[in-house]
């Protein structure tokens, strides 16, 4: 492989593996639109960052979204806690009111000497190419200490993932660990706009963790598994891009994904739509066995053709299995018959000895 492949496919598994691992803070806690308003929250300070430094080096860039994507997420825990207004309607605004100056300023920006070189529109859509050794390099780094502070403080990020009331009652600064998830997720996002874009990048964190969530139900198996999804997607998109050089890399990516999540949907061992219709038609055929063979046990001590109420037979097994609908699937297939206002019996009983 080339040199310029080799950065593109490493910076690529890079954010795939960060973005994936920090986007179950959001996936866990169901709060999705969070990613999708950082993301979008960060166009202006990009824009910002490049105005006022004059700079379009991309630390310098993601500086300017990181304090623009914080501030998105500080004003809507803000705004939750003063007023009647709800969280989604709070991102919701956020996401609009941002995104909104942050394409004003961009069209601003294009009359600017130098905007037209800076390339700011990279952050929209997203230009994997564009990544350097230096941009690897930040991104390791900050998604190291991310991930570092994740596993400092992993009890009490546990803690407020899945019970804020028992983490107040415990006595943690709940409210400061909220503020402290939120910035881990601000990182996750902004070290990818480059790659994939503000559009885009909701997919990356919440694609990977969602797929993770089929297999496990242990929080750091999900966290490896998406980081695991998320590094994989992300090497093999940027490979397939290199193939067909038209296709860009972000979308390719965030398509990888949705195949992985569809997969995982589907035949994920402890959630997936397979595994359970399967597990419905196994225990659906062992219930028919026990209603047949409750049956051939009322027919030994009764005559051939006597019916037996369905009151008998739920009492036998339980009430936890369908006799009812058992016995009418039964009826259908000739295996047992019914006698109005009587009971059933079966059409082929065993002879009494």
């Amino acid at each position: 492989m080339d040199f310029t492949l080799r950065i593109v496919m490493t910076g690529a598994a890079l954010l795939g593996l960060i973005s994936g691992s920090l986007g179950t803070l959001a996936v866990l806690r169901r709060q999705g639109l969070i990613g999708d308003t950082v993301a979008h929250a960060a166009l202006p300070g990009i824009v910002l960052a490049f105005l006022l430094s004059g700079s379009k080096a991309s630390v310098v860039l993601q500086l300017g979204a990181a304090i623009s994507g914080t501030l998105a997420m500080l004003w809507v825990q803000s705004v939750v806690r003063t007023t009647r207004i709800r969280f989604d309607a709070a991102l919701g605004m956020a996401l609009a009111v941002f995104f909104g100056l942050g394409v004003v300023l961009l069209s601003a920006a294009q009359h600017t000497a130098g905007a037209a070189q800076a390339g700011l529109d990279r952050f929209l859509f997203g230009q994997a190419a564009t990544l350097l050794r230096e941009d690897l390099l930040t991104m390791a780094v900050t998604g190291a200490l991310a991930l570092g502070l994740v596993l400092v403080f992993w009890k009490e990020v546990k803690l407020v993932l899945f019970d804020e009331a028992y983490a107040a009652a415990l006595g943690l600064p709940v409210r400061w660990l909220q503020t402290l998830l939120i910035i881990l997720l601000v990182v996750a996002i902004v070290i990818g706009l480059q790659t994939v874009g503000v559009v885009l990048m909701i997919a990356v964190i919440i694609a990977p963790a969602a797929a993770a969530r089929q297999w496990s139900s242990r929080y750091g198996r999900v966290l490896l598994l998406a980081g695991l999804f998320g590094l994989l997607s992300g090497a093999l998109g940027a490979w397939i891009s290199n193939l067909a050089p038209r296709l860009p890399t972000g979308p390719i990516i965030v398509l990888l994904l949705t195949v992985l999540v569809l997969l995982s949907v589907l035949v994920a061992p402890a959630r997936g739509l397979l595994w359970q219709r399967y597990r419905r038609r196994r225990a659906r055929a062992t219930a028919q066995q026990a209603v047949v063979a409750v049956l051939q046990e009322l027919a030994h001590h009764h005559p051939e053709d006597y019916p037996h109420p369905t009151a008998t037979i739920q009492a036998a097994l339980g009430a936890n299995v369908p006799v009812e609908a058992i016995l009418r699937d039964l009826e259908r297939r000739g295996k047992v018959q019914h006698k109005p206002g009587q009971g059933w019996h079966l059409t082929n009983p065993p002879h009494t000895p």
